[in-house]
């Protein structure tokens, strides 16, 4: 310590001592070590699955028969017999036109048909006593030639009064509308008392029928999904029909499945798509014409993929990355390009190999570099919900 003299203006002299800090020592001076906090995370090795590549669509069901029922004989209705909405078969009746007109067409038809007949066994009896007489020279041979026309004459008037009378029961029978398909019949747009008419401009519909089971879903494809399933197609061996799966607007997933059974013959220039049809049983009736379908169908084999659960993904503006555990227990960020998600999980493209450790729990905790304190988990499968909306971490 230095001692400095300082003399008052009284003449005092007051000696201060004043510390003085010459020197500092190198370990009074050194700053203490911030301890390391290590952050306890959970990872779970990337998983390896087979897996298919689908590609999903929207489409709509069609029915596969659609009949428009029309008269084929003019009159007033005289009984509706089908219940609107109801399923009918084919055959059962579903009106009544009033028949009394064409039952007399029918009537006088075979009175014709009668008549032709008498006609024509009396030509052939003369026919046979002209025989007779022309042997014995009573009659001429023009008289023989003259009854053996009369006779062919008489034949074909019994034929065209048969062809006649054939027509006018036809005619008759068409009175009684019956279903020509099976299925869902609509509306009645004539009810009983309306004349309804057969001929030109246009007959009057009476209703409608669709068929149910099966039925046909319409889809359109974009032109590269198109190549890509010809390309597949040419390179499968034998000529087993490519399956589709199919849900409602209402449904989870594709639980149904169908067949596809047609591909149209070109694209659509203006649109860059072409119709593609499917076959799906519907026995219970599920389905109508006109609904909302999702489709998915498959694009190529069955092939290896890398996948994770969504939590584990990190979003770094516009990059997804995963934090990876290296063996001195620090973790590694590493960028991923992500596909689509297959049963709960997400598929990694490129920049994660099946079987290294994801962080999939403390993802937000930790940074690039940090020294964790790991557990091991389970790549969990998320439900579509949960999918959707990233947990907290």
């Amino acid at each position: 310590m230095r001692h400095i003299a300082l003399r008052s203006t009284s003449g005092k002299i007051a000696v201060v001592a004043l510390a003085v800090l010459a020197a500092v020592a190198p370990a009074a001076c050194a700053k203490p070590k911030p301890v390391a906090m290590i952050s306890e995370v959970t990872v779970a090795p990337a998983l390896d699955r087979e897996i298919t590549d689908w590609d999903e669509f929207t489409g709509h069901f069609e029915a596969v028969q659609a009949v428009e029922v029309r008269p084929r004989v003019s009159g007033f209705i005289q009984h509706v017999s089908f219940p609107e909405g109801a399923v009918v078969h084919q055959g059962d009746v579903l009106l009544t036109i009033d028949p009394r007109q064409y039952e007399a067409d029918a009537a006088r038809a075979e009175a014709m048909l009668e008549q032709a007949k008498t006609r024509q066994e009396l030509a052939q009896q003369e026919l046979d006593r002209a025989k007779r007489l022309v042997s014995t020279q009573a009659i001429s041979r023009e008289e023989l030639d003259a009854r053996t026309s009369g006779l062919a004459e008489a034949s074909a008037a019994v034929h065209a009064a048969a062809a006649a009378l054939k027509n006018a029961q036809l005619t008759l029978e068409w009175t009684t509308v019956r279903a020509p398909i099976s299925g869902r019949v609509g509306r009645a747009e004539i009810t009983e008392g309306n004349l309804v008419q057969s001929g030109p401009p246009s007959p009057s519909i009476l209703t409608t029928i669709v068929s149910l089971d099966p039925i046909y879903v319409y889809f359109d494809s974009d032109e590269q999904a198109y190549l890509k399933y010809v390309a597949a197609a040419r390179g499968r061996s034998g000529s087993s029909a490519r399956s589709v799966e199919i849900g409602l607007a209402d449904e989870t997933g594709f639980p149904h499945t169908a067949t596809l059974d047609f591909v149209d013959n070109r694209v659509d220039r203006s649109a860059g798509t072409v119709r593609i049809r499917a076959v799906l049983p519907n026995p219970n009736h599920l389905f109508a014409p006109g609904l909302f379908a999702r489709v998915r169908l498959a694009g190529a084999e069955r092939h290896a993929a890398t996948m994770v659960q969504d939590q584990a993904i990190g979003t770094d503006q516009d990059r997804k990355y995963v934090l990876v555990l290296k063996p001195d227990s620090t973790v590694e960020y590493r960028p991923i390009r992500v596909g689509r998600v297959v049963d709960g999980l997400r598929v990694v493209e490129s920049g994660l190999k099946p079987g290294d450790n994801v962080v999939i729990n403390g993802l937000l905790r930790v940074r690039p570099g940090m020294k964790v304190s790991a557990k091991t988990g389970t790549m969990l499968a998320m439900s579509p919900a949960s999918s959707k909306t990233r947990a907290a971490q």
